[in-house]
């Protein structure tokens, strides 16, 4: 089989088949020297600092987590908004990891009556502004208020996503962020996942769960339409679309033709 790549160049079929033969594909003496050295570069970096580390309830950071744990880093935080799937903050609040602290930073359904050019976005850049005003900013907040040295993140290169020279970058507001699992394939994510027993939230079974990870329900990529972001999340939840149907004319659009 081969490599699993970029989200955007996979579908949701090929994690699946990567999972049913992650034995053969990542043997866990394998995946075990990846383990013990992210644990010894954690334990280095964060020798004498007060860190935390950023965990979201998606594969990536059940993962980071558990390591950061076994590294000794014990607190946590997880920015959340008022637009979460029902089913996803539920099970946050029953596996969320003993000293994490969950920040709301509150947009709610009349917030996004106001941002409608943010329902169901369909470029990467527009999908990023959905972690800068959720994750990004409950970061910030955590980072002051808890006076951190260092935030720890689940960032990985193979997903494309920036983590700064030697895994570590400070941001505008002199935020230090630093990802240990930068070099990690996501096989090793899967691995780890499926060798230390590690529970899922619902949304990986969803439709296209791989691909759109943990995210509010309006934030949910891949939809190729909004009529259709208003398909998909009716399937998993009808009632979100019967709620924002008060407040989105495409929602209440959406509901008319289904009852039709």
């Amino acid at each position: 089989m081969q490599p699993l790549r970029k989200k955007q160049f996979m579908n949701n079929e090929l994690w699946l088949k990567a999972i049913a033969k992650i034995e053969q594909i990542m043997p866990q003496r394998e995946l075990n020297v990846i383990v013990h050295q992210t644990i010894l570069d954690i334990q280095s970096m964060v020798k004498g600092k007060n860190v935390a580390y950023a965990w979201s309830g998606g594969k990536d950071s059940i993962v980071l987590g558990d390591i950061c744990e076994k590294a000794g880093v014990k607190k946590s935080m997880i920015g959340v908004c008022n637009l979460e799937y029902p089913a996803f903050i539920d099970w946050v609040r029953r596996h969320k990891p003993k000293n994490c602290e969950i920040i709301n930073t509150g947009q709610d359904m009349e917030w996004l009556a106001k941002h409608q050019d943010m329902l169901f976005p369909q470029n990467s850049t527009k999908a990023a502004r959905w972690f800068a005003i959720v994750q990004h900013t409950a970061q910030h907040h955590y980072y002051k208020d808890n006076n951190l040295d260092m935030i720890l993140l689940g960032r990985r290169r193979t997903d494309g996503n920036y983590v700064g020279l030697d895994n570590i970058y400070k941001d505008r507001k002199g935020i230090i962020r630093y990802s240990p699992l930068a070099e990690w394939k996501h096989e090793h994510i899967l691995a780890y996942i499926h060798y230390f027993k590690k529970e899922l939230p619902p949304i990986y079974d969803w439709k296209n769960g791989y691909l759109c990870g943990t995210h509010p329900w309006p934030a949910r990529q891949w939809t190729k339409s909004v009529e259709n972001g208003w398909k998909e999340v009716f399937d998993i939840d009808k009632n979100i679309v019967i709620d924002a149907a008060e407040y989105i004319e495409s929602a209440k659009a959406f509901l008319s033709e289904v009852e039709a």
